[in-house]
């Protein structure tokens, strides 16, 4: 299985308010360590809340904050919840157009490969993947005006 780039910025954003917990974090400031469209970060993090993973507070001081402690976050049910159930091929969605699919011996091995998936990323907390805490936050810490205070004339 791929995961799309929504899931993968769904887990970046959850790392980053693990590493930097409690505070809050602004979707424009994720948006911009990782250089993604803060539009398309809002709308990811408006699905993490939606599905009960983050919290989020509007206004000046405003941000976003881990709704759970990272160990009560499995990543299987935030790839789950974020994949939104799309399914591994059309014919496990509503697309039954497959000429083959009435004697297809491919549907049950497709399910188990997509239940293993889940099931490996099931045995992983948010807590587990950003176990390596302080190197974390030193990747994921804003950029600093001091380097365009230094380059000032």
């Amino acid at each position: 299985m791929q995961l799309d780039k929504f899931t993968d910025y769904a887990l970046r954003v959850l790392m980053t308010l693990a590493v930097r917990s409690p505070a809050r974090v602004p979707t424009s400031e994720i948006a911009t360590l990782f250089g993604l469209s803060e539009s398309h970060l809002s709308k990811v993090s408006t699905q993490l809340g939606r599905a009960g993973f983050v919290t989020s507070e509007r206004g000046r001081n405003g941000g976003l904050t881990l709704a759970r402690a990272p160990d009560q976050i499995r990543v299987g049910a935030v790839v789950r919840a974020m994949k939104r159930n799309d399914p591994v091929v059309e014919c496990f969605g509503t697309d039954k157009s497959c000429l083959v699919l009435p004697a297809c011996g491919l549907r049950e091995p497709l399910v188990q490969a997509q239940e293993a998936f889940f099931a490996s990323l099931d045995r992983y907390t948010l807590a587990d993947v950003t176990r390596f805490r302080q190197s974390l936050g030193a990747l994921l810490e804003p950029p600093t005006t001091d380097s365009k205070l230094s380059a000032a004339p």
